[in-house]
């Protein structure tokens, strides 16, 4: 592994999409930080696999909806590696029922974790991220989609979309990008969670190339942006899903 002296922070990467992008800038030479909000062990077993690699990695307990957990998750990453070049918002829930049928408590859950959490991390990245930095944000494709029950959801990460747009023109002066990559379906445990193998499999039909997306393909997205080749991309949302929409 050739490391590049860059560091990459990366919330709610203790599994599935998150975890795959932390091992894949890992692989690209970052120094990690692996962030996870409730249960250590996976966010310990990401990490483990960084420095087997030959990379470096800590693991930084912090819940993004807490604006001073987020700055203490900012201090413990300066303290570790000296600065942040990277920032990724992939913490996120996904609650799911009819608009008539949500509740006052998951709506307040949703919005506290997905936007304002987001919210909370992109303003400490953008006092804190290196010049010539990158910050990423997590929508989803599914905007696209109008599917019923998901009017929640997509209205959080409809939100984070034009965060990011407004973010990008804000970092004007320090060749700092701002992008957001919305993912269609994407077959980790918690995608599968709860779905039946028809409904999994319709959904997988829904894109052209017929076939549900993986860690991976939104891992290997979200490492040209975060490289040399990805720095004139900059205040966009690019839809990695197959096609689907």
């Amino acid at each position: 592994m050739s490391k590049n002296g860059k560091t990459a922070l990366i919330t709610g990467s203790s599994r599935g999409i998150g975890a795959e992008m932390a091992l894949r800038l890992a692989a690209d030479g970052f120094d990690i930080v692996v962030n996870y909000a409730g249960n250590a062990a996976p966010a310990q077993e990401v990490a483990d696999k960084i420095k087997t690699m030959g990379g470096e990695a800590i693991v930084v307990q912090a819940d993004v909806s807490d604006p001073q957990a987020v700055t203490a998750m900012f201090d413990a990453t300066e303290q570790a590696f000296g600065g942040i070049d990277v920032v990724i918002n992939s913490a996120g829930v996904l609650k799911l029922a009819t608009i008539a049928d949500f509740d006052d408590a998951t709506f307040d859950q949703s919005v506290a974790i997905n936007l304002k959490g987001t919210f909370n991390v992109c303003r400490e990245a953008a006092r804190r991220v290196r010049d010539g930095g990158r910050i990423i944000n997590l929508s989803t494709s599914v905007i696209g989609m109008r599917l019923p029950t998901y009017g929640v959801y997509v209205a959080t990460k409809g939100a984070i979309e034009a965060l990011t747009q407004v973010l990008a023109q804000e970092m004007r002066g320090r060749n700092i990008t701002v992008n957001c990559v919305a993912p269609g379906p994407v077959g980790t445990e918690l995608f599968l969670e709860g779905k039946s193998p028809e409904l999994i499999d319709r959904m997988a039909k829904m894109n052209p190339l017929e076939r549900l997306g993986r860690p991976d393909d939104v891992a290997n997205l979200v490492s040209f942006l975060s490289g040399p080749e990805g720095g004139w991309v900059n205040g966009q949302t690019v839809r990695t899903n197959g096609g689907m929409c």
